[in-house]
C-alpha cells in the first residue's frame, strides 16, 4: 500500500517531531538530574504533552491555510523558545524567566558571551520547523483539514486528558510541586519547558499584584521572626572595630573559593589573596557562601546593602527597583559617610542608575569616568589593573569617611584575556571555560595587589577597611566533567556543586593584629549586619535575614536562593540530606538510622529555609519598608 501523509494529521507530525527535538534537549542538552524510573518517564511524556496540547489548536480553524500557517509559526516560535532557554541554560544552568525578558538593556554587553555560547550544531534544533514549513507550503493538500465536531472535542478532550495526567504524575513525584517551586528545574523536570513558562507568566502576574494589596500588616510578624531567630541582644567582640574609618568593598567578578590556595600547573593562581590569608590583619571566612540567583552580581549587591534574599525570578534591581529599601549606603549617610560606587560599565546595565540613587549612593563612577580603549580593555570592558590605576584618583578626591564599592570585569564569562596579561598558562580539559578561567583569576589577584599598593602610596590604606568578595561562581555545572578532572574527583556530585558555591570573602584591618581563618558557615546575607557592627552602628530597628559573622550566637544555616542549605551539620540539595563534614549522604545504616529519620534529620531547617525566603518575598514584592519609618526610634 503506497503511504500518503493525509493518513496522519500534520498536527499530530508536528507533535511527535517536534516532541521528540524537545525531548532530546531536555535529556541530553540540559543537565538535568534523574533519580528514578518515574522520573525518566516523565521528563519523556511531558514534551509531547506539551506540543499536542498547542498543535491540536489548529483543529478549530476552518479555512486550511490557517490550520497550516498556525502549526508551522508555532513550530517556528517553539523553537525559538527551546533554543533561547538552551543558550541560556549553557551560561547559567538555569531557565528564563519572564522578568529576565524585561531585562533587555543588558543585551549589548551580553553579546559576547552569547555568540560563545551558540554551537554550530545548533542549526540541526531547526530542521524539524524546515520540515514542516515544507510539508504545510508543499504538501498541505494532502493532510486532512476538516475535522468534524467529534474529532474537534476529541482531539480538545485528550489533550486536557494528557496534561492532567502529566500533572498527576508529577504531583505523585514530587508533592507540593507548585507551592514549592524555589527550583525551576524540578518544574521543568515534571511539566516541560512551555508549562513551566505559562506558570510563570501566572506567577509574575501574582506578584505584581502582591505590592498593590499590601498593607503592612505583614511586618509585625516578620520583626518577630526576626527577633526570635536572628537577632542578639548582645554585641559581638569586633563592635565598634572600625569605628569612623573608610569602607573599600572589592567585589571581585566571578572569583570561586577553590582556587584559593590551590594551585594550577604548578603555579599558584592567587598568590596575593592566598597571602591575605596569613595576614595578621585579615579576617578570611573559609566557609562562606553566594546566595545570588537570576541577577547575579546585582543580586550579590542586593544581599550586601540590604541582608534580604534575592528573589527566584529575575533580578530585583531590574523588577522591584523602585522600591523602599533601608540599605546600608542610607543608613551610613545618616552616620555622615559618603558613599560611592566604581564600575567601568554601563550606568544602564541591571539598572545600576536607578538602583544606586534610590539606595542613596551619592555618585556613581561609571564607564563615562573612565577612558577605555582597544588597548586597555577585554573582554567586557576596562581591565581590572587599568581600572584600578584610573580610579585611585577619584577615590583621593572624595571626602571621609566614606563607603565606597569596587566591582571589577576581566574575570567574567567567557574569561578572555590577552596574552600580555597571562601570567599563568591556562588549565588542559574539555572546557576552554575553566582553561581560560585560571590566568583571569590571577590577572584580577594581580589587580587587586596593585590596588593595594596604591591605597598605601595615596595615603589610604591606614584609616580604611578593605573587604573583598567573590561575587557569584564562574564556573557553572555545565562544566563538572572538566572540574572533577581538576579536583581530581570520580564526579561532582550535587555536595560538591553546594560546596563550590563558595566564594572568597575578607576583612582587613589594618593594625588590627588580631586577624584569622574562620570556618564558621556564612553566607552574603551576613555583610550588612557584620559591617553596620563593625562601624559602630546599632541595629536595632533595622529589618535584616543575616547574622553579625563574629557573633556566636547565630542562627545556624546559610540559605541558598533555591531552597538549598548549608547548615553546622548538615548541607541539603536535591532532596538529599548530606553529612557536612564527610559529604556522605544520611541513610539506613548499621546502627539502626532509617531512610525516614535521615531525610528527617534535614526538616527542622529545611522549614526555617522556606520562611525565610518567604519573608523577605513579602518585602520586596509588597514593598512592605513603605510603611516603616526606620528613623523612628
Amino acid at each position: 500500500m503506497k503511504f500518503t501523509w493525509g493518513r496522519i494529521p500534520l498536527y499530530v507530525i508536528a507533535t511527535i517531531l517536534f516532541g521528540l527535538k524537545t525531548y532530546i534537549v531536555y535529556r541530553f542538552m540540559f543537565s538535568i538530574e534523574l533519580e528514578n524510573v518515574m522520573q525518566e518517564f516523565i521528563l519523556l511524556i511531558n514534551p509531547f504533552v506539551s506540543a499536542f496540547l498547542i498543535f491540536a489548536i489548529s483543529v478549530w480553524f476552518k479555512k486550511q491555510s490557517r490550520q497550516m500557517k498556525f502549526i508551522r509559526y508555532t513550530a517556528l516560535i517553539g523553537t525559538i523558545i527551546v533554543f533561547a532557554n538552551l543558550v541560556f541554560y549553557r551560561s547559567y544552568t538555569d531557565f528564563i524567566t519572564l522578568p529576565q525578558l524585561f531585562q533587555g538593556s543588558n543585551a549589548a554587553d551580553l553579546s559576547t558571551s552569547v555568540l560563545t555560547l551558540i554551537k554550530p550544531y545548533d542549526i540541526l534544533w531547526f530542521i524539524d520547523v524546515v520540515f514542516i514549513w515544507y510539508l504545510s507550503r508543499k504538501k498541505q493538500d494532502t493532510f486532512e483539514t476538516r475535522y468534524s465536531r467529534k474529532g474537534k472535542i476529541f482531539a480538545l478532550a485528550m489533550s486536557f486528558v494528557l496534561l492532567a495526567g502529566n500533572f498527576f504524575l508529577a504531583e505523585l513525584e514530587r508533592p507540593q510541586l507548585f507551592s514549592r517551586a524555589f527550583d525551576r528545574e524540578y518544574l521543568v523536570k515534571n511539566i516541560g519547558l512551555f508549562n513551566y513558562h505559562i506558570y510563570d507568566l501566572v506567577l509574575h502576574s501574582k506578584v505584581k499584584s502582591q505590592r498593590v494589596f499590601a498593607d503592612g500588616n505583614e511586618i509585625p510578624v516578620i520583626r518577630n521572626y526576626i527577633d526570635e531567630n536572628i537577632r542578639s541582644d548582645e554585641k559581638s567582640e569586633l563592635f565598634g572595630v572600625a569605628e569612623g574609618k573608610n569602607v573599600i568593598f572589592i567585589s571581585a567578578e566571578s572569583i570561586q573559593s577553590f582556587v584559593i590556595n590551590n594551585e594550577v600547573n604548578g603555579q599558584e593562581i592567587t598568590p596575593f589573596l592566598n597571602s591575605l590569608m596569613d595576614d595578621e590583619d585579615t579576617y578570611y571566612f573559609e566557609n562562606f557562601y553566594h546566595q545570588t540567583e537570576q541577577g547575579k552580581t546585582s543580586d550579590s549587591e542586593f544581599l550586601v546593602e540590604n541582608s534580604l534574599y534575592p528573589l527566584s525570578r529575575g533580578a530585583v534591581f531590574f523588577t522591584h527597583g523602585q522600591n523602599e529599601y533601608n540599605a546600608t549606603p542610607e543608613i551610613l549617610h545618616e552616620h555622615d559617610y559618603f558613599s560611592a560606587v566604581f564600575h567601568a560599565n554601563n550606568k544602564s546595565f541591571w539598572n545600576r542608575d536607578q538602583m544606586y540613587e534610590n539606595i542613596n549612593y551619592d555618585y556613581f563612577y561609571d564607564i563615562e569616568s573612565y577612558e577605555v580603549t582597544d588597548e586597555n580593555s577585554v573582554g567586557w570592558g576596562l581591565k581590572d589593573k587599568e581600572y584600578f590605576e584610573q580610579s585611585i584618583k577619584y577615590l583621593q578626591s572624595i571626602e571621609q569617611p566614606f563607603y565606597t564599592k569596587f566591582i571589577t570585569l576581566t574575570n567574567h564569562f567567557p574569561f578572555e584575556l590577552d596574552e600580555e596579561d597571562k601570567t599563568i598558562e591556562p588549565y588542559d580539559s574539555n572546557s576552554n571555560t575553566l582553561n581560560n578561567f585560571f590566568p583571569t583569576v590571577r590577572y584580577t589577584d594581580e589587580a587587586i595587589e596593585q590596588f593595594f599598593n596604591q591605597l598605601k602610596d595615596a595615603g589610604l590604606y591606614e584609616d580604611s577597611i578593605i573587604i573583598i568578595m567573590g561575587d557569584h561562581y564562574g564556573i557553572s555545572a555545565n562544566h563538572n566533567k572538566a572540574m572533577s578532572q581538576y579536583l581530581d574527583k570520580d564526579e561532582i556530585t550535587p555536595y560538591d556543586h553546594v560546596q563550590l558555591q563558595r566564594v572568597p570573602f575578607y576583612i582587613h584591618i589594618p593594625g588590627h593584629g588580631k586577624g584569622e581563618v574562620k570556618s564558621e558557615i556564612a553566607g552574603q546575607i551576613d555583610v550588612k549586619p557584620t559591617l553596620l557592627h563593625m562601624l559602630g552602628i546599632e541595629t536595632d530597628n533595622d529589618i535584616y535575614f543575616g547574622n553579625d559573622l563574629f557573633h556566636d550566637d547565630r542562627k545556624g544555616f546559610v540559605a541558598l536562593r533555591n531552597g538549598d542549605f548549608i547548615s553546622d551539620d548538615y548541607i541539603y540539595t536535591s532532596d538529599i540530606c548530606y553529612d557536612r563534614q564527610s559529604g556522605e549522604p544520611l541513610e539506613a545504616d548499621e546502627s539502626g538510622l532509617d531512610n525516614e529519620s535521615a531525610t528527617n534529620a534535614c526538616h527542622p531547617t529545611m522549614e526555617k529555609v522556606e520562611k525565610e525566603l518567604s519573608l523577605s518575598d513579602n518585602i520586596v514584592y509588597g514593598d512592605l519598608f513603605r510603611f516603616i519609618d526606620f528613623d523612628e526610634k
